[in-house]
């Protein structure tokens, strides 16, 4: 089972030229160095049951979360219950990202941080 250490090393060695501090404790979080976050979740009770949220709201207004939590609403997304939030709440698709929770998040950073690279997203705040 993935644990919360595992994911917080994944973060600060893999992708630590993006990554400004973890906070791991109470509520997860990763400060990135454009000041937007991750949270993470994991469950503590279900196997394999998480969510990853990308918050950018106080950027530019988006959001980006991947998570299989089963959510009727999205039920007629081909990966349900994982689905995938692009940019907005409303906006789900299909989670092009692992099941599995490890490499679901170390996807889900590769994703983060191409739209920073690629300028689809300001980095430093610029």
């Amino acid at each position: 089972m993935t644990t919360l250490a595992e994911l917080r090393r994944i973060a600060e060695v893999e992708f630590s030229t993006m990554v400004a501090c973890t906070d791991m404790s109470e509520k997860p979080r990763i400060v990135l160095v454009d000041n937007s976050f991750v949270d993470v979740w994991l469950s503590r009770k279900l196997a394999n049951r998480f969510g990853f949220h990308w918050e950018r709201r106080h950027l530019d207004g988006t959001i980006y979360r991947y998570d299989n939590f089963p959510d009727v609403a999205w039920r007629e997304v081909p990966t349900y219950p994982a689905h995938f939030h692009e940019g907005a709440q409303e906006h789900v698709t299909a989670a092009p990202f692992s099941l599995e929770p490890g490499q679901g998040f170390r996807d889900f950073m590769v994703y983060v941080r191409g739209k920073m690279q690629r300028g689809q997203i300001a980095e430093h705040g610029a």
